[in-house]
């Protein structure tokens, strides 16, 4: 599975599961002068990418924050463009990730969107449901506040129907009340464009996960810089609030 990975990464370190919060494509449009549509188009070759190298070199999982509940305030040429960008892209692509492999999920509140590009992710997440090269999750329609709230509603409701107890709520229920229930937590997550915050997105979930910045564009984002951030990740120490004579104890 990883023959292709570059010498210097350690194949017995990799990241399971890969988070990305792909930034700066209106910013490389501009840069391009061009418009922020194309910035959007050029983002999803790279996603492409990116996919294609986590199963190059044997990483499990790419999730990637598609579009988040905050992004309906973007100007809805925007907005409905990005509709419609998610929607050919399944029906263009998902022939070619089925046959790579590729399992396909979406997290968030899908109800929101266009019937047809829910028919789309439907169709998509049943065709490649038995695939295990490489699972790709799509965050959209996504926060992660509202994902917790809806979680808490849902344990809430369990203790109003009497089927479970108070005191039975622990991490394990709030995991399995989440849009992520199956999914395992990020051990990376990347940010491009400069930005260094987490933008409502897997707050719960990246307790414990590791977090690069890097100043690259999203649209710039190639094997190249994907390989910087994966050695940055393998010269951490990762602890999950232990010390070190404890974990090698």
């Amino acid at each position: 599975m990883n023959s292709k990975l570059p010498a210097d990464l350690n194949s017995q370190n990799l990241p399971r599961h890969v988070a990305v919060i792909m930034d700066g494509n209106g910013r490389w449009a501009t840069q391009q002068k061009l418009p922020r549509i194309a910035g959007h188009r050029q983002g999803a070759k790279t996603l492409k990418e990116l996919l294609r190298c986590c199963k190059d070199w044997g990483i499990e999982i790419l999730t990637a924050y598609a579009f988040s509940t905050e992004n309906w305030r973007r100007p809805t040429e925007e907005v409905d463009f990005l509709m419609l960008l998610f929607e050919k892209m399944l029906r263009r692509e998902l022939e070619e990730m089925h046959r790579e492999g590729v399992r396909i999920n979406f997290v968030g509140d899908l109800t929101a969107l266009p019937k047809s590009l829910q028919n789309e992710m439907q169709r998509s997440m049943l065709e490649t449901s038995n695939n295990h090269d490489v699972q790709f999750n799509v965050a959209v329609n996504y926060g992660s506040r509202k994902e917790i709230i809806h979680a808490c509603r849902k344990v809430a409701e369990l203790v109003e129907k009497g089927e479970i107890n108070p005191e039975d709520i622990n991490e394990d229920l709030i995991n399995k009340n989440l849009y992520t229930a199956d999914i395992p937590t990020p051990d990376l997550l990347i940010r491009t464009s400069g930005e260094k915050r987490l933008s409502n997105f897997l707050l719960w979930q990246m307790a414990y996960s590791e977090m690069y910045f890097t100043d690259v564009l999203w649209p710039d984002f190639d094997r190249n810089a994907f390989h910087q951030a994966i050695l940055s990740y393998q010269n951490r120490e990762r602890r999950f609030g232990k010390v070190k004579a404890v974990l090698s104890a």
